[in-house]
């Protein structure tokens, strides 16, 4: 009888968390803040417009950093949060000291462009900030745009020892196992991996897959041939671990399915991309979104607003920061 009760106490509790998430997300709708500041999204693409015409770098570090910020206790801004002499902040973790301040910059900007307007000023989360900057990075670099949800409130705690990202070594079952976790399916998942046709990357986060991957097999297989060879060279031994490279080899600049392609010919730079292709469970869509950027644009979108409903705040869990960059 008592297992029996302890059953029911967690399927309970399992039911009442997500019972809890689908409330906060809920919340989220599109001209969330027309009543108060009702040109929000021209403010802040504006400002990330005059951003994108200054550094390209500005559209893959927004995206990136939308997404480290999401899966980590939901898309709240606790990354942008500094560390202080009592806590080691989320930015601050390994996995993210790689995130590009151009992201960064992006949020500051136009939330200093959104505060400037008095109706406005205080009244606009640094979480959903990002959400429209990174919708408007993904459209200026050729990617779709979408209507975006809005209505999140900024996180109250940032730590490092919370930080667990996907990592460029995961499998299928690894990706899958996270993103289900965060209630993103496996198209999400391959739609989202996607954002890996632009930006770059670091040697390290490969060179394994060109130097070590095995006794049998020092370059990964699954790799093609010449591109192994051209990650080599600009990649050697005791490359500078600063030195960057484009994760797409053939559109780099471009948000589009190229991405999808470059999978069917062993050119994925990661281990977490490649295996999207030589995984059954996966290659149909690869190969489908290959050939249909419409479909693939469709599917990214519906991923991408998933993925912006993971751990929204709201009520007393949550406020608007005055700072992005620190709490109130």
């Amino acid at each position: 009888m008592g297992r029996f009760n302890l059953f029911i106490h967690v399927f309970s509790l399992s039911v009442g968390i997500f019972f809890f998430s689908d409330l906060a997300s809920a919340q989220l709708r599109q001209n969330y803040y027309a009543n108060v500041c009702p040109n929000v999204e021209n403010i802040v693409r504006n400002t990330v417009t005059q951003k994108f015409q200054q550094t390209f770098v500005t559209v893959p570090a927004t995206i990136r950093l939308f997404f480290h910020d999401c899966m980590v206790q939901g898309c709240d801004a606790s990354v942008i949060v500094a560390s202080t002499p009592g806590n080691t902040a989320e930015k601050d973790h390994p996995d993210n000291l790689s995130l590009a301040g151009d992201g960064f910059d992006t949020v500051i900007k136009a939330k200093a462009a959104v505060d400037a307007v008095p109706s406005c000023r205080n009244k606009v989360s640094c979480a959903d900030i990002l959400a429209i900057a990174t919708r408007d990075v993904i459209a200026l670099a050729g990617g779709p745009s979408y209507a975006v949800e809005l209505g999140r409130l900024d996180g109250l705690s940032s730590t490092s020892a919370s930080v667990n990202l996907p990592k460029p070594s995961f499998n299928l079952n690894q990706l899958n196992s996270m993103f289900a976790s965060k209630g993103l399916s496996q198209a999400d998942l391959i739609a989202l991996s996607a954002a890996h046709t632009v930006g770059f990357s670091h040697c390290d986060k490969f060179s394994n897959r060109i130097y070590n991957f095995s006794r049998q097999n020092p370059i990964d297989p699954t790799l093609d041939k010449q591109y192994a060879a051209q990650l080599k060279s600009m990649c050697p031994v005791n490359v500078d671990p600063r030195i960057a490279i484009n994760m797409d080899p053939n559109t780099p600049r471009n948000f589009d399915n190229i991405y999808f392609q470059n999978l069917q010919q062993g050119k994925g730079l990661f281990t977490s991309d490649q295996v999207l292709f030589t995984d059954s469970r996966t290659k149909p869509t690869v190969n489908l979104w290959a050939t249909n950027s419409q479909a693939f644009e469709k599917a990214f979108i519906e991923a991408i607003t998933k993925m912006g409903r993971i751990g929204v705040k709201t009520g007393r869990n949550g406020n608007i920061r005055f700072d992005c960059g620190k709490f109130n």
